[in-house]
């Protein structure tokens, strides 16, 4: 029993020991050690929500509307010079300015995960060099940017609509993929924000073609 007693005396020392030791580093500690804890923390958590809360719908989502972006920002291009519309040239000014920024988005998201960035632009030469672009929803042919850098006027005007309504079309199709089967936060934001925007475009551009 004496034993058990001092079995018990020695082992609550040893924690009351351990504990004062705890408490004398702590207070001995400078300021300077927390915060760079801390701050060691918060990075070691940014890096994992960056890098490591996606999966593969998430991947696929950017490298897939990174070259549908590139080229409708393409197509806003070719309007600026040969619309006959103010109205859109400022749809396509629009476009442009909204779809450029999240082109530099999703490349960073890619990075981060190394993932391969899509490269290439099919809007600046016409064609559909990007692997696998020619299966993503909306995206223009090699004869379809063919005839729409050839037409001007009012007929450009048309062309242009028809094509880009085609094309937010297959946008929308791949944010709410993505919405709904994606894991990565911010990208899902982004899709939500894309099937906002592109869906007011579509009904403007159905508009201006006297649609609705």
């Amino acid at each position: 029993m004496t034993s058990t007693r001092s079995l018990v005396r020695r082992v609550g020392l040893g924690a009351t020991a351990a504990a004062a030791s705890l408490v004398l580093a702590a207070c001995g500690g400078d300021g300077g050690s927390d915060s760079g804890s801390a701050a060691q923390t918060s990075a070691s958590a940014s890096a994992e929500d960056t890098a490591g809360a996606h999966n593969d719908q998430d991947v696929s989502f950017a490298q897939g509307m990174i070259p549908h972006h590139q080229q409708a920002i393409q197509m806003a291009r070719m309007a600026t010079a040969q619309a006959s519309s103010a109205e859109v040239e400022d749809l396509a000014s629009r476009i442009e300015k909204a779809q450029a920024p999240e082109i530099e988005t999703m490349s960073g998201w890619l990075k981060a995960w190394g993932e391969e960035v899509p490269s290439s632009m099919p809007g600046m030469d016409h064609g559909m060099d990007h692997s696998g672009s020619s299966d993503t929803p909306g995206m223009m042919d090699t004869e379809d940017m063919d005839e729409l850098m050839d037409a001007s006027g009012k007929g450009f005007d048309t062309m242009f609509l028809t094509m880009m309504i085609e094309h937010h079309e297959g946008a929308v199709d791949m944010a709410t993929t993505e919405k709904e089967r994606g894991q990565y936060g911010p990208a899902k934001k982004l899709a939500d924000d894309i099937i906002t925007a592109q869906k007011a475009e579509i009904e403007e551009m159905n508009k201006l073609l006297g649609k609705s």
